[in-house]
């Protein structure tokens, strides 16, 4: 900034410098000029206030530039630039918060998922005593049921080995009795029977 303001200096000072050497050449133009030629330089005269016009709106859009829209196109890009600064810092900053939350999420899935594992198996060690016991205890009424039956059983088959000599007595009685027309006693009927059953 303070070198286009050294050189802008530079350059209206040798302008002003040039002046006089301007109005001479100018002054040897309208000599010329009236001669014939153009008429932007036939009209010499007008030269030098051209020149300081120039130089005094040259200085004074520099000025402005310099001093009001410069400054201002600074501002608004060092705000852009802290802008985009705090919005780096802030994006850095949520990237590393999903970070940690992400590992939190990824210890709190393995935590919930070891303890499903071990719910899962707890659960099944329980179910598998509780079939045991109930097994056990299917197995201990069966036994019982089929002790009670086997007690049954041989009770019907005294009773129908019971019966059954009875029945053989009396028809061994009856058959006698008819064939032979003898009717023989019960000591003698029984112990045909259990002889015949000894068999």
């Amino acid at each position: 900034m303070r070198r286009i303001l050294k050189l802008s200096l530079t350059a209206v000072a040798g302008l002003l410098s040039a002046l006089p050497a301007l109005a001479q050449q100018a002054g040897q133009l309208q000599e010329t000029a009236h001669q014939g030629g153009l008429p932007q330089i036939t009209q010499t005269h007008t030269f030098a206030g051209q020149i300081f016009w120039t130089i005094v709106t040259f200085t004074l859009l520099y000025l402005a530039v310099a001093k009001i829209i410069l400054p201002r196109i600074a501002g608004t890009m060092e705000e852009r630039q802290d802008k985009i600064d705090d919005d780096l810092t802030r994006a850095d900053k949520l990237k590393a918060e999903a970070d940690q939350v992400m590992a939190e999420y990824d210890e709190g899935l393995r935590q919930s998922r070891a303890e499903a594992s071990t719910l899962l198996r707890a659960a099944q060690e329980a179910w598998e005593a509780e079939a045991a016991e109930r097994n056990a205890a299917e197995d201990a009424k069966l036994a019982e049921k089929l002790k009670a039956d086997e007690a049954r059983i041989a009770q019907a088959r005294s009773e129908a080995e019971g019966n059954l000599k009875s029945i053989a007595a009396t028809v061994a009685v009856a058959l006698t009795d008819k064939l032979i027309g003898v009717t023989p006693g019960e000591q003698q009927v029984s112990q045909a029977v259990d002889a015949s059953a000894q068999r």
